[in-house]
């Protein structure tokens, strides 16, 4: 039995952080239901290339960065701003325990469709908003992307060159997390209604998300009071402890602590340096670390990366390579771990998707239900769960509701 077993999420998400949420809480066995925008669908459909095939009918819109995070979900097209589209949508709710919007502050208000509105409608319902600035504050109506909450909350000022530009996470490192806030925050959510009967508001943005993710350097400007700099691949408070560079490429290797620094300095055939007073403790060779890295660099260049790695490995050393993409997706680890998997759509094939970072030992993680095409299960969401007559379903299609 998975995990989240008969409860139904409402989820009208889109883009990245909503649509990553409610995967999660899909992939631990809830039933999802999409909703989106007649015609169109959610804006990352179109997100592309790469694509996984011709757009086709109903099904339209396979970008791979669709595919990404919707998996696990049924899709049920609605024009949230028609009043019967509205009516359908609080019908969902009464029968669901979770609601989750990334609209911007007061638009769904003015549908009846707010917070006040649905929990009207079910006193147990869990309605989970997620926004750029939060629900409070004088930046609540202003819109917020990735991009923007990294340079604005601090995250690219830190990231990048020591001597370069601000840079970008390459990922879209804030929607992720915000997403794995709002679905923690969902669960946690659901486990104290066991005990209350009753639901709650949960309010996460992407800019509270990112200060939170400023973690340890966070703490350090706080405690210490001095600004952080950009250190490249360097850790703030351990050395070594980032990129070097071999013959052939790059790899990094950590000495978190003294006894792994005194096995790395055996590793590279220098003893000597335990007593260097430049290097002797952490606080001496975080102080030190321009000679430190520059002293380990010409010891690295005498090999290559794997040599030195076979090295480490065998001095109990935490290393790595640095690979490109492809070499993550012929990596042992990830086939072993299967974080690859593939998934037949019933229009695209075969489609290659992410695995599952989570491992239960008694509720597995699963996939359910392909990404679904546009609009896929509005008759049997609409006929078999909520009531409705193939004639109204047909009726909504021809007025535009769905």
């Amino acid at each position: 039995m998975s995990a989240l077993k008969n409860v139904r999420i409402v989820d009208i998400t889109r883009a990245m952080a909503g649509p990553y949420c409610t995967m999660m809480l899909g992939d631990f066995g809830a039933d999802v239901i999409k909703v989106e925008r007649p015609g169109s669908g959610d804006d990352s459909r179109g997100w592309g290339p790469p694509f996984t095939g011709e757009a086709y009918g109903p099904y339209s819109g396979t970008s791979a960065y669709y595919l990404s995070a919707n998996r696990n979900k049924r899709s049920l097209t609605v024009n949230l701003k028609d009043p019967e589209g509205q009516e359908i949508i609080r019908r969902l709710v009464q029968i669901s325990d979770v609601f989750v919007e990334n609209y911007r502050t007061g638009i769904l208000d003015k549908m009846g469709l707010g917070v006040e509105d649905l929990t009207a409608e079910n006193p147990g319902l869990i309605y989970c908003s997620i926004s750029g600035y939060g629900r409070t504050g004088p930046y609540k109506e202003l819109p917020g992307y990735d991009a923007i909450v990294q340079a604005e909350g601090g995250l690219m000022g830190i990231t990048g060159p020591v001597d370069g530009p601000p840079s970008r996470v390459g990922i879209p490192i804030i929607d992720i997390t915000s997403g794995m806030f709002a679905a923690s925050a969902i669960m946690a959510a659901l486990y104290e209604r066991v005990r209350s009967g009753q639901g709650q508001h949960i309010d996460v943005s992407l800019f509270d998300s990112q200060v939170a993710l400023l973690s340890n350097v966070a703490s350090n400007y706080l405690v210490g009071k001095s600004p952080p700099k950009r250190l490249g691949n360097a850790h703030p408070n351990i050395a070594p402890y980032e990129a070097f560079q071999a013959q052939d490429k790059g790899f990094v290797v950590a000495a978190a602590n003294q006894r792994q620094w005194e096995l790395l300095c055996d590793a590279i055939g220098q003893p000597g340096c335990k007593e260097d007073k430049r290097f002797k403790t952490n606080q001496d060779r975080v102080k030190n670390r321009a000679d430190l890295v520059k002293h380990l660099n010409q010891s690295f260049s005498e090999r290559k990366a794997e040599e030195w790695l076979n090295i480490f490995r065998e001095a109990g050393l935490p290393c790595g390579p640095i690979n490109q993409i492809p070499d993550v997706f012929e990596h042992p680890q990830v086939v072993a771990r299967d974080l690859v998997l593939e998934v037949e759509h019933p229009v695209a094939g075969s489609i290659p998707l992410t695995g599952f970072p989570y491992k239960l030992s008694r509720t597995p993680a699963e996939i359910h239900h392909h990404p679904p095409g546009l609009g896929e299960h509005n008759l049997e969401i609409l006929v078999d769960l909520l009531g409705y007559s193939p004639d109204q379903a047909a009726s909504f299609r021809e007025k535009g509701v769905i």
